[in-house]
């Protein structure tokens, strides 16, 4: 990489770490800018995967004070966290990805749906605590499936599934939703580290702006009104997903 190559993915791991913490869908950011800089598709699949953990790492620190009280919650649900995420690496090294390209955009535009309808659609979310305990670990393993094979805004998803089963501030979900992407990230860099083509020099880019990118976009975060917060998710989904859209069927 030349000197404008590290220039971009500095930038773009800047950016991407913000968004991330704030709404999700960082990787629409840093995934074009390493095909940019000349990587292949999948090669520019699994280096963003790796090179993003550190900022969902960054976002967890910067939201701490959010997860107050949710320790008990954390524990029942990393498990199943870690095991989607495994799955979903499965999927993206022994798969074709077309089938899961044509999909993806329409999983995108149904979590932006579901959170902007939230309020409208928790009545028809299970009432009684089991019911909602067995719905979290649900909504968890398959996103979880999601962010290990492709990513691009997992945050998203989680934020809207995690607001219809549980009875929390949307800046507390955010949090959660920043340790469950952290899992996730954890496992593709195990995963991905050992079995798939990683380019390190990007990653040695990327990595440390998505940690400042990160810190700084989970503080916001947590100054943001909730509705605010809920808008720009919001916005962030649909636009994320119309271009998720525009890249599958533009064949």
């Amino acid at each position: 990489m030349d000197l404008a190559h590290i220039l971009l993915l500095a930038v773009a791991g800047l950016a991407a770490g913000a968004v991330n913490a704030i709404a999700g869908g960082g990787s629409l950011i840093t995934f074009p800018s390493l095909i940019a800089v000349g990587l292949p598709t999948v090669d520019a699949n699994v280096t963003n995967s790796v090179a993003v953990f550190p900022g969902y790492v960054s976002s967890v620190a910067g939201s701490r004070a959010d997860l107050a009280g949710q320790g008990r919650r954390l524990r029942a649900i990393i498990p199943a966290s870690l095991a989607g995420s495994a799955l979903g690496c499965a999927l993206l090294l022994g798969t074709p990805a077309r089938a899961f390209e044509v999909v993806v955009p329409f999983l995108v535009l149904g979590a932006a749906a579901t959170l902007f309808f939230q309020d409208r659609l928790k009545a028809l979310v299970g009432r009684s605590t089991s019911e909602k305990r067995v719905a979290l670990q649900v909504v968890v393993f398959v996103g979880a499936i999601y962010g290990g094979y492709f990513g691009a805004a997992l945050g998203v998803m989680y934020v809207a599934a995690l607001a219809l089963v549980l009875d929390e501030t949307l800046n507390r979900i955010n949090a959660l939703k920043n340790v469950l992407s952290a899992c996730v990230g954890f496992v593709t860099v195990v995963v991905f580290a050992f079995f798939a083509p990683v380019h390190w020099g990007a990653v040695l880019t990327l990595a440390p702006a998505t940690i400042v990118g990160g810190y700084a976009g989970a503080r916001l975060a947590r100054r943001l009104p909730a509705r605010v917060l809920k808008i720009l998710i919001v916005t962030f989904g649909t636009t994320i997903g119309l271009i998720l859209m525009w890249r599958a069927f533009r064949q």
